[in-house]
């Protein structure tokens, strides 16, 4: 090719970034043609620098990458993984679990287990899977943890969790000291493709090491309420079970716990934010128990982005943690004690992790503007409990839960259908609890008005004037008047 052709593209540059300033001066004068050109310049300078570092291939079926620079900047390929390994393996345990278990066909049965895990302090808390020192209800009676190094402790569990599979033990002995505890990492900020490494002893082959990627996030593979595990490709097999997950930077991100026995190269861990979650629940009560807010949670579309939901009030229940800390229908909650939440299940998980009384602090979305509010968490009631909290016959304001007097309901209790309304709960230090009024009790009038049934109860209570509500109860064979003060 000529010289000169060669350089038309570079002189075509040259020209058109002379002429930028003066574009940029005269733009209000020129319209939008000054724009434009300013645009096509930015382009062919993007070409020039682009032709230095790819060469296309014939027809340009192809692009290849000539330049001596990185194609992937922040890509750095490893090497060896034996440095990260070295540092970090000391941390990983095996455990050794036996103990009796009732079985339903052959009665009492030997249960023996083995595991891995990691020690998570200095003076011997091990984390580890729920399932390698228990079987239902059942808990090891012996359970022995090893070391890197061989020595050997007894231990107990402090708390464990069969939902989430997750264990607390404490070694017992002498020497626990200076242990070699490992660091956690922040399994949120994982993405698929990164590379991890699990540490245990699959088949009792002790610290076996594999190593692979993140292949998905947020599973659901239906092993409990609390489904959310990493999926990795990194191997992991019998006795791998409550053995760490760990990044490059030698941090556990999560606690290898199940793997699919049909599948090869599918395996997956609980995140260890999730742990942490869980752990000082854990450690104080010995088992989850579950905060609760009081609230409905509705899942809905974010708008724009239609696959991405958002957590959205839909219910405040009276007196609860939610209603007492401000929280009103319609606002959208997007983080909990400053993590993310997208949706609905990460919202229950997050919340269902801490202990009742742990302050927890919201981070809202209403009316267009963020806000952050702080509530201290409740125990979760029974699932009886919260169906008749949604249910129409819950009176929050007044602490009573009330049912229809159906024929199936009034026929085992003695009485007539529809001839009145049955107390099915009373909320503690309500103004129904202070009045006196228990369940199974009867309210047969609202305000001096008859009522059969809940709607007629809701009817009166619209209609009725003043602050306090005069009911008629029946207990047993005895009529009442009760006066109840909100």
């Amino acid at each position: 090719m000529p010289p000169i052709r060669r350089s038309l593209p570079f002189l075509l540059l040259f020209a058109l970034l002379a002429l930028m300033p003066a574009l940029r001066a005269g733009a209000q004068q020129r319209g939008p043609l000054a724009p434009w050109l300013e645009a096509r310049a930015r382009e062919h300078a993007a070409w020039v620098e682009d032709s230095t570092r790819v060469r296309s291939g014939p027809m340009g079926l192809w692009r290849e990458w000539v330049s001596k620079e990185p194609m992937l900047p922040g890509f750095v390929p490893p090497t060896s993984l034996a440095p990260l390994i070295r540092a970090v393996e000391a941390g990983v345990v095996n455990i050794k679990a036996e103990g009796t278990t009732q079985d339903p066909l052959r009665g009492l049965a030997r249960m023996s287990n083995t595991g891995s895990g990691f020690l998570l302090t200095p003076d011997g808390l091990v984390v580890t899977n729920n399932h390698v020192v228990a079987r239902g209800d059942s808990v090891a009676e012996e359970i022995v943890v090893r070391l890197a190094d061989g020595r050997e402790f007894p231990a107990e569990v402090v708390g464990r969790d069969s939902s989430t599979d997750v264990a607390l033990l404490r070694l017992m002995g002498q020497g626990l000291t200076g242990l070699p505890a490992v660091y956690l990492g922040d399994s949120d900020r994982l993405e698929v493709g990164d590379w991890v490494v699990a540490i245990g002893s699959p088949f009792e082959l002790d610290h076996s090491v594999s190593h692979g990627m993140i292949s998905a996030k947020e599973r659901v593979i239906g092993v409990g309420p609390f489904d959310d595990f990493i999926q990795t490709d990194a191997l992991i097999n019998p006795g791998n079970s409550g053995g760490p997950l760990f990044n490059m930077r030698g941090e556990v991100v999560g606690v290898n716990t199940a793997i699919i026995s049909q599948g090869q190269g599918i395996g997956f861990a609980v995140p260890i934010n999730m742990v942490k979650d869980l752990l000082p629940n854990l450690r104080k009560n010995g088992q989850l128990q579950r905060g609760w807010m009081g609230v409905v949670i509705d899942e809905r579309s974010q708008v724009g982005t239609p696959q991405q939901r958002a957590a959205v009030v839909k219910e405040v229940y009276p007196s609860s943690p939610a209603a007492q800390a401000g929280l009103r229908v319609g606002d959208q909650v997007v983080a909990v004690n400053g993590r993310q939440v997208d949706s609905y299940q990460q919202l229950l998980r997050k919340v269902a992790m801490l202990a009742p009384g742990t302050e927890a602090k919201l981070t809202l979305v209403r009316g267009g503007a963020q806000q952050e509010v702080t509530l201290k968490l409740a125990a979760r009631p029974a699932q009886e409990v919260l169906a008749a909290m949604a249910s129409p016959g819950n009176l929050g304001e007044l602490g009573l839960l009330l049912r229809d007097l159906s024929p199936e309901v009034a026929a085992p209790m003695g009485l007539e259908p529809y001839e009145g309304v049955l107390v099915s709960g009373v909320t503690p230090r309500s103004p129904a609890a202070r009045a006196g009024l228990r369940t199974r009790d009867v309210v047969t009038e609202v305000n001096r008005r008859k009522v059969k049934d809940i709607a007629a109860v809701k009817g009166a209570l619209e209609k009725g004037a003043g602050s306090t509500v005069l009911l008629r109860v029946q207990r047993g064979d005895v009529q009442q008047y009760v006066v109840l003060e909100p």
